[in-house]
């Protein structure tokens, strides 16, 4: 998987942790430094860390299922791609109403990056069967979401709740497409 690859892989799996920091940003009046540390630190971090894990198993049993691993590359990040998009679609809106010092809280925080963080564990499996340099995809994952975390979360303050959905849906249609490409590349004869 080249540089462009894994930039898409990132930008997808960043979307609902922008989402999420959107609907943050709906619960403050001015955004501080904590909120942007927070934000970055917690989201980037945990979006970086699961994708090691998922990396870790996926090397492990990468071997065995290389004869069908594009299907299961297609059918992963297919599978984060439609959820995402349900959850476009399906979101609750009570969560913007949140008093600051509750969304912002660090036990909420930390569960709102693990949360975010599940699909990338997912795409992390993925990443050895697609050739992936792990370094530059755990960092590639992390910075792109700290980065697209900070601006949801001033987006966010600014814009409203309406962005939250259309992140996740985007975030999903790239996933979608990045599965779609893995398995005409490989039915193609390309990979």
């Amino acid at each position: 998987m080249k540089l462009g690859g894994i930039l898409l892989l990132a930008f997808g799996l960043s979307m609902d942790a922008m989402a999420v920091a959107a609907a943050r940003g709906l619960s403050v009046k001015r955004i501080g430094m904590r909120h942007v540390a927070l934000v970055a630190g917690l989201f980037g971090g945990f979006q970086a860390l699961m994708p090691l894990i998922g990396y870790l198993l996926g090397s492990q049993v990468g071997k065995a299922i290389r004869a069908w691993d594009h299907w299961l590359i297609f059918a992963v990040l297919g599978a984060i791609g439609a959820k995402m998009l349900w959850e476009a679609f399906h979101q609750d809106a009570a969560e913007a109403s949140l008093p600051e010092a509750e969304a912002f809280g660090l036990k909420v925080m930390v569960m709102l990056a693990v949360a975010t963080s599940i699909d990338a564990l997912a795409a992390g499996f993925t990443l050895p069967l697609m050739g992936a340099p792990l370094g530059v995809s755990l960092v590639s994952i992390g910075v792109t979401t700290a980065l697209l975390s900070v601006a949801g979360l001033f987006a966010g303050q600014r814009f409203g709740a309406a962005l939250g959905s259309r992140l996740d849906a985007v975030g999903g249609l790239v996933l979608i497409g990045i599965g779609l490409k893995t398995l005409y590349e490989h039915l193609a004869g390309f990979a």
